[in-house]
């Protein structure tokens, strides 16, 4: 993980939770690591401050993973770019790209979410697709085999969010009920076990669930009435519980019911509450928790006292977080190694900084250490 890059959409008003939203037209940026031309910008240079990728304004909802990205337009059609040497970029080969290629010629995809060497999507009419790595069945496939190209996952059509891990993933139905599958070596499936799925396999009975997150080895969840919930790994704390203890099922992190949206980091998580306020808990590394130092700790802790947060983004793969304000503005914190924070060095910061001073941004979310924003 020693190759960190970010990229961002310039879009007010995006949720990438929302499956049910419409798509705003925007610019997409990226800055950071370039060695394998990740950040689109076709060329192997780096940058430590955002660069418009191309110059087209019809970018939707996008998504990273290891060093790879994908992304959606307003018409629908899905782009990749970046490492493919699983096929994660689901052009039907293993080559690498510098610049956006569009993958297939269909104009219905919809949400997007990049793990570990691998993407899954959903299209307008509901279903769910997978493709890239399929190591512990992390696509959901019924395998364990790799694939170039997009799968479709069972044959469902009410998939409604999405949430792809370092090695597994998470999604929500319309129904309310929570599925994952993939890598559970610690219990990070939350089906009560330690055992891999290569299918998805329903957590609990519960009709209740709404916002996921796959972090590392790890997994949270934001229920309809506020409350939040975790499991898996725990070994910096990670579960917010207050301990260190590993669970394969669901735990409720306190007992509060203001919780509104949560990412997951590879150690870290962020998360906020309905009145717009900041927390964050897990482990400290180059200070990705935003509280001023790189302690660990294992419930949750406000990051300043603003009450104007609004959106946030991570990466199971990465130290580094970023969070958007409700006037727009992005803000960035933690490891910052090759500039991935797009702060214009390459200085670890442990408190919120602000990025540039625009005022559109609307998403953020990270990969390898790295960051996709809008």
């Amino acid at each position: 993980m020693s190759f960190r890059y970010a990229a961002g959409i310039n879009k007010p008003g995006f949720n990438p939770l929302g499956a049910q939203t419409s798509s705003v037209q925007s610019t997409l940026f990226s800055w950071g690591n370039n060695n394998q031309g990740q950040l689109g910008l076709n060329n192997l240079t780096n940058y430590s401050s955002p660069v418009q990728v191309g110059t087209l304004t019809n970018w939707s909802r996008f998504s990273c993973g290891f060093n790879s990205s994908l992304a959606t337009k307003t018409d629908g059609t899905l782009w990749s770019w970046g490492v493919n040497d699983y096929g994660q970029l689901g052009l039907g080969n293993l080559t690498t790209y510098s610049s956006p290629k569009q993958v297939g010629a269909l104009t219905a995809w919809l949400l997007v979410s990049g793990g570990t060497y691998f993407f899954i999507s959903t299209k307008t009419d509901g279903t769910l697709w997978s493709w890239g790595r399929g190591a512990n069945g992390r696509l959901g496939l019924g395998n364990i085999t790799s694939y170039s190209s997009p799968k479709q996952v069972g044959v469902l059509t009410n998939w409604l969010s999405i949430s792809a891990g370092d090695g597994f993933a998470l999604a929500t139905k319309t129904d309310g009920t929570l599925w994952s599958w993939g890598y559970n070596g610690y219990g990070n499936l939350g089906d009560g076990t330690t055992v891999s799925k290569s299918s998805p396999v329903q957590v609990g009975a519960l009709t209740t669930w709404l916002n996921v997150s796959a972090g590392g080895y790890a997994s949270y969840a934001i229920k309809t009435d506020g409350t939040f919930w975790s499991w898996g790994a725990n070994t910096y704390g990670q579960l917010g519980l207050g301990n260190t203890t590993y669970y394969s099922s669901p735990k409720q992190i306190g007992a509060l019911t203001t919780w509104s949206k949560v990412s997951a980091g590879q150690y870290a998580v962020i998360a906020i509450k309905t009145d717009g306020t900041l927390w964050s808990f897990g482990g400290g590394f180059g200070g990705s928790l935003g509280l001023g130092n790189t302690t660990a700790y294992s419930s949750p802790k406000q990051i300043g006292a603003l009450t104007t947060w609004s959106k946030l983004g991570s990466s199971p793969t990465n130290y580094s977080n970023a969070a958007i304000k409700t006037d727009g503005t992005l803000w960035a914190w933690g490891s910052n190694n090759v500039g991935k924070l797009g702060l214009g060095d390459t200085t670890n910061r442990s408190s919120p900084t602000q990025v540039g001073s625009l005022t559109t941004w609307g998403s953020v979310t990270f990969m390898q250490n790295g960051a996709l924003g809008a």
